[in-house]
């Protein structure tokens, strides 16, 4: 906590408050946060009863006074031109209704490979295009970074408890309502690793809870179209059923194994790519583990003409 309050002392843009949600602490927590809010006049602590991370910054986001409102967690360290270089990408960018920064975990002795892997693909999404080319993948705002305008967050109703990570449910309902979403392309975060974070551990942040939102928001996407899954391994499989579950026809699925070929999954058809023709009406989904076969289904899409976001996106 100490490490992320000073980062925010020390910023290079100086008009802003620290709102600092004590959410029932029973530690030192109380006595830090009071020692720095007599020595900094930006901090205001608020107490509230144990309730959770969403009611939490929902808290905050109606006590704040400003018309941006910033997220921070108390683990993490901001660099030192962080808002000054979001808040003037949102000043450049009205259309923008948030941003986020590039990241870097730390300490680097304990980030395994996962999420070495997620750190260099969230870092590699910055441009609107590329943030929503990228939405249903995984949530390419990292959260503790997000700044967001507040009549944007108010339009959309907050942080809400759905059974999902509330983040990805905040950035799909901006995407929904016609917001665009940008990235400070720098990193400018750094974002602490390790076994207890709450992304590890509670059911919210699970894989099957991400795709669960995903769902939900692709409804938007798809119009209601027949779905053309383009992987049938189990990460097609586990979307197709969740689709299914929320009334979506799956129409086929498409893979390039020739032991697939010809199978029946979830009671639609296991074709080749070449008989992706077949079905002009549908939304096709790239849903694969692997960064490099998704990479090379959104080429095949694109060669046949197919337009992504309009006709096909990545969900995995």
């Amino acid at each position: 906590m100490d490490e992320a309050l000073d980062s925010l002392v020390h910023q290079t843009y100086r008009d802003f408050e620290v709102v600092a949600i004590n959410d029932g602490s029973t530690d030192s927590t109380v006595s830090r946060l009071a020692a720095w809010a007599n020595r900094e006049s930006r901090i205001r602590v608020i107490d509230i009863e144990p309730a959770g991370i969403v009611t939490a910054i929902n808290t905050a986001a109606a006590n704040a006074r400003g018309d941006l409102l910033v997220r921070m967690d108390a683990d993490d360290i901001s660099a030192p031109q962080r808002l000054e270089k979001q808040v003037s990408l949102l000043q450049e960018h009205p259309g923008l209704a948030a941003c986020g920064t590039q990241v870097r975990y730390f300490p680097r002795s304990v980030v395994r490979d996962g999420a070495r892997r997620y750190e260099a693909w969230i870092n590699s999404v910055n441009t609107p295009t590329e943030i929503e080319r990228d939405l249903f993948v995984e949530c390419p705002i990292p959260h503790p970074t997000l700044a967001i305008r507040r009549h944007a967050f108010e339009e959309v109703g907050g942080y809400r408890e759905t059974g999902w990570p509330e983040d990805y449910d905040l950035v799909l309902r901006l995407w929904k309502a016609g917001w665009q979403l940008g990235k400070v392309p720098e990193v400018l975060f750094h974002w602490r690793e390790g076994s207890d974070r709450l992304s590890r551990n509670d059911p919210r942040y699970s894989e099957g809870a991400f795709r669960e939102c995903k769902v939900h928001f692709l409804s938007a996407r798809t119009c209601n179209r027949p779905v053309v899954i383009c992987g049938a391994g189990p990460v097609g499989k586990a979307f197709a059923r969740a689709l299914q579950n929320k009334g979506h026809t799956i129409a086929a699925f498409v893979d390039l194994d020739p032991r697939k070929i010809g199978q029946t999954i979830h009671g639609a058809p296991v074709i080749k790519r070449a008989g992706i023709g077949a079905f002009p009406d549908a939304y096709f989904l790239a849903a694969v583990a692997s960064a490099q076969a998704r990479q090379e289904i959104r080429q095949y899409l694109s060669d046949t003409g197919l337009r992504e976001i309009e006709e096909f996106c990545a969900v995995a």
